[in-house]
């Protein structure tokens, strides 16, 4: 069950949230295996100043109109997967809301099974005692 965090700054309307966060499911969908209806995600607008980055960072310039995406999804995947999402959620999201994906900036952050509540106070990922 990925969580995915993603921040932008404000003025996007609600077609602009839905056509990325389908992007962004797609690609998941797509690469890492995550079943379809497993879709968690929180979409938060930023007034310009509060996404800070550098202009400049590892020889690519970042414009104003910056994403940043966080994804917190289960361990295990290699680095050949990961590859594959990031290049899938580039495409997919510069093609669905026509973003330069040079501005997408992507945080894979991995957690263990037992690290989940899908509800009622319990760890459904771990097996009952």
């Amino acid at each position: 069950m990925p969580l995915v965090k993603i921040d932008l700054h404000a003025g996007k309307d609600a077609e602009f949230h839905r056509k990325l966060s389908d992007a962004v499911h797609d690609a998941m969908v797509a690469t890492i295996g995550v079943p379809v209806a497993d879709k968690f995600q929180i979409i938060t607008e930023h007034n310009v100043g509060d996404l800070v980055f550098p202009p400049l960072y590892l020889e690519i310039a970042h414009e104003t109109d910056i994403i940043f995406i966080q994804i917190h999804l289960n361990a295990g995947r290699t680095v050949e997967l990961k590859q594959a999402l990031y290049k899938a959620m580039a495409s997919g999201i510069a093609e669905a809301v026509g973003f330069n994906p040079k501005d997408l900036i992507i945080n894979l952050v991995e957690v263990r099974k037992e690290d989940w509540s899908f509800g009622n106070g319990i760890a459904q990922y771990v097996p009952a005692p």
